[in-house]
């Protein structure tokens, strides 16, 4: 993730970055911890923080020196009523370039605006890419701005995408799909992502970078954040589903056979043994196909 500081603030640009380097350091969120590294890199100062708390699907607030700062998104700044008519032309443009924007305030007034880019990564195209040759269809969900979320979903080729979600809307789309389009996954790795993980038929967690939340509240976590294995997953979780109906079919149609066979006449004890313990075998050694996957 590649960060740029866009600073139009009322706060000298050195006090500004401090105040939002030492907020962002604190959280886990990954549009946070971007803006931390790039705090980091440019040798930018912390700050003692107090009080520290999340608000979520909105941004995190803190104490420093006394005084009670706010680091969040657009929506944290429309709910705290201190969005004008200049900042709003100034987010829409950063908003368009494909940029999440991040807003430092002291619960009245914008001190500065941040501008975070998400560099895609080509394994998250190509994970795109092999879900949809396997007939999956994708869809984006967001906190982030409309803008940068359809910016980011067109450079991936995702199918659909949402933004402007908070956490508890992330789950009432992924509740209003379940049992209309086949089997729902839902993929995340913040607090945000949860209620979703959760809501889902099955729920898969980046483990790397994820939080504790989401890795508990998923159903597979992914040790590298490797989301090419998600299509792995599918098509070992399909080759699995067809081992197991030809187990079944298997073991079932030699049983049938004898039980007709003996019914006739024609039944044999080593016919008994091969129906039970034959079948068996059979039955393992099938299953132990899915090793080569």
């Amino acid at each position: 993730m590649q960060t740029d500081f866009e600073l139009r603030g009322a706060l000298p640009e050195n006090d500004a970055r401090s105040l939002a380097v030492s907020l962002a350091a604190r959280s886990d969120h990954p549009v946070s911890r971007a803006l931390a590294q790039a705090g980091a890199q440019a040798a930018v100062s912390r700050r003692e923080v107090n009080d520290f708390a999340a608000i979520p699907g909105r941004g995190v607030q803190g104490v420093i020196d006394g005084i009670g700062y706010q680091l969040g998104n657009h929506r944290l700044v429309h709910d705290l009523g201190a969005c004008s008519p200049e900042l709003e032309t100034r987010l829409d443009a950063l908003e368009r370039q494909g940029k999440t924007t991040l807003m430092l305030t002291d619960g009245q007034t914008v001190l500065a605006p941040f501008a975070v880019t998400d560099s895609v990564r080509d394994s998250s195209r190509a994970a795109i890419a092999e879900l949809h040759s396997l007939g999956v269809r994708t869809l984006m969900l967001s906190g982030d701005n409309p803008h940068t979320v359809e910016a980011i979903a067109f450079q991936v080729g995702m199918d659909e995408a949402r933004g402007d979600l908070l956490p508890e809307d992330k789950a009432e789309v992924i509740g209003a799909k379940l049992g209309k389009t086949g089997k729902i996954g839902m993929v995340g790795d913040g607090i945000n992502d949860a209620p979703a993980l959760a809501r889902a038929d099955i729920g898969f967690a980046m483990a790397a970078a994820g939080t504790d939340t989401a890795i508990e509240t998923a159903d597979v976590a992914l040790m590298d954040d490797d989301l090419r294995k998600i299509a792995r997953f599918v098509r070992l979780s399909r080759a699995t589903h067809a081992v197991l109906v030809q187990n079944i079919v298997l073991a079932l149609g030699i049983k049938a056979v004898f039980l007709v066979l003996t019914l006739i006449g024609l039944g044999s004890m080593w016919m008994a043994v091969f129906a039970d313990m034959g079948a068996s075998l059979l039955v393992v050694f099938n299953g132990l196909r899915l090793l080569r996957k």
